[in-house]
């Protein structure tokens, strides 16, 4: 073989890896393009259906846009998606969005006086708040947000009497679910 049709070779195989090489990254950025469309849009208020192999912002900015709009139900299969996924920043971020949409929509029913719808949704929003600060230690956020909750429902330890389970309303006389709302600073 001569010298110059190894080069012809060589250079060939460079143009054709170089043109694929090109080609993914084009596919790529219209596949962002697009993704970015979808969360502007769920940014600016329209409603998009996502599927749960769509990347993981995308899913995030379902996720946020149902939780601003009180439809929980419908955020939770994001948000197990979102926690169970590699990208720990999302996943912390999709736990204090969760946690404060329940803990936003608790405080809703204790100002129209319904305890009993509250008290569930701020133990769900502290456990959030918690699985994100598992997490994220350092997320000052989400430990001043759990402090509001604990406040709100306070973690007693349950009464064990040998041999004997107490009646839940012998529990209610001993400890009250819902102290108050906080106020003031601690």
């Amino acid at each position: 073989m001569n010298a110059g049709r190894l080069v012809v070779i060589a250079s060939t195989a460079v143009l054709v890896v170089s043109l694929i090489t090109a080609s993914w990254f084009a596919a790529r950025l219209l596949i962002d393009r697009n993704d970015n469309a979808l969360i502007a849009s769920l940014g600016s208020g329209h409603d998009v259906a996502v599927s749960p192999e769509d990347p993981p912002a995308l899913l995030f900015a379902r996720l946020h846009f149902l939780t601003v709009r009180d439809r929980l139900d419908e955020a939770q299969p994001l948000l197990n998606r979102l926690a169970a996924g590699g990208d720990r920043r999302l996943a912390v971020a999709a736990l204090y969005d969760m946690a404060n949409a329940r803990l936003r929509l608790a405080i809703d029913h204790l100002g129209s006086n319904k305890i009993d719808p509250a008290i569930p949704l701020v133990r769900l929003a502290k456990d959030n708040y918690r699985r994100a600060l598992t997490l994220d230690p350092g997320f000052w956020d989400a430990k001043y947000n759990l402090d509001v909750a604990m406040r709100l429902v306070r973690d007693f330890p349950q009464l064990d009497v040998e041999g004997e389970e107490l009646p839940p309303e012998a529990a209610k006389k001993l400890w009250t679910d819902l102290p108050g709302l906080p106020r003031g600073l601690p």
